[in-house]
């Protein structure tokens, strides 16, 4: 489609607006209010430099080349994801503020914090999805662990001396589940972002980590770390070659996701247009190769169908704590 029919005059433009219309292109919405009137926040919930970051300021790139606004990253760490999730839901319900982040994290604080800082169903509104990613456990490139089954060896031989480190939700969950299956003790040693526990995994200090894909993979190609297992129920198309824990004896399926929230409230026109400009990045072919090299396959959805898997996440996140047997805080 050219240039010039996307041109309209502005009275045009205003009868339209006034007529309810809304003008639609191949796999992109616009939005009738004049959205975006104004620069564009995208949400972080981890610290500049971490995997986290690299994933959120590749779309914020994107979508601000799509959409023709400036995309500014803002970085909101802290408790989990849940400062995050707590200024995303407290922002104008204007499409101004996306919260680019693990779905499963968010439903996962549901049940995981006494005092959830926000209703992932209700205060946000999930309107994309980005892609299906799974947490994995990583070991240092030159340790003797070569598959689960080394590992669980030596941690039983451990006992509670064992250790492992692990920074965000979906990690601890995953690691939890593995450590009930397995019959371990090992205990976690928390740490504010995944990169602060590569000095200890290098030294031997923690014997193993359960890390996001996107830092795992950064290490692997460092040549610092191997990936003994990820914890999705089938191997990912962008990391074929990692084994999942099913297959070494685990039953165990956590395939994550990553999606796209806003506050609750904000119009349809405004979801559908941003949507739009997720679903046209996700199709591009530098958007697969750039997720498949972090360890994720690109996931495409319609808002409906994206508010729906979190609820449902929700759900099963309230099941796997259960499992983990991880007390609220």
């Amino acid at each position: 489609m050219s240039d010039h029919q996307f041109s309209i005059t502005r009275r045009k433009a205003l009868a339209l607006a006034l007529g309810g219309a809304v003008l639609l292109a191949p796999g992109l919405a616009f939005a009738q209010s004049g959205y975006p009137s104004k620069n564009i926040s995208f949400i972080c919930a981890f610290p500049a430099g971490s995997g986290a970051d690299v994933l959120v300021r590749f779309f914020a790139d994107k979508v601000a080349a799509v959409s023709g606004q400036t995309v500014i990253v803002e970085n909101k760490p802290g408790a989990a994801g849940g400062i995050a999730s707590q200024f995303t839901a407290r922002a104008p319900a204007d499409g101004h503020t996306i919260f680019v982040h693990s779905g499963n994290s968010v439903a996962g604080n549901m049940w995981l914090m006494k005092k959830p800082p926000v209703d992932a169903a209700k205060d946000l509104h999930t309107i994309a999805t980005v892609n299906k990613q799974a947490f994995m456990v990583t070991v240092r490139k030159d340790s003797p662990y070569q598959t689960l089954a080394d590992l669980v060896a030596d941690q039983k031989a451990k006992g509670d001396k064992g250790s492992y480190a692990v920074n965000a939700t979906s990690g601890r969950v995953l690691a939890e589940e593995f450590k009930q299956l397995a019959g371990l003790e090992t205990l976690p040693v928390s740490y504010g972002t995944a990169s602060d526990s590569v000095n200890d995994m290098l030294s031997g200090q923690v014997d193993f980590g359960v890390h996001d894909p996107v830092f795992a993979l950064s290490q692997v190609r460092g040549d610092r770390f191997r990936v003994l297992a990820v914890g999705a129920g089938e191997r990912l198309q962008g990391i074929p070659d990692v084994p999942t824990f099913k297959e070494q004896g685990y039953d165990i399926d956590q395939l994550g996701w990553w999606g796209v929230m806003v506050p609750a409230g904000v119009p349809a026109d405004v979801a559908t247009t941003i949507n739009g400009w997720f679903n046209k990045v996700l199709a591009e072919d530098a958007t697969k190769e750039f997720l498949m090299k972090q360890g994720g396959d690109p996931y495409i959805s319609t808002p409906e169908e994206s508010q729906k898997l979190m609820e449902d996440t929700i759900t099963e996140w309230k099941r796997l704590v259960e499992v983990a047997k991880i007390p609220a805080q």
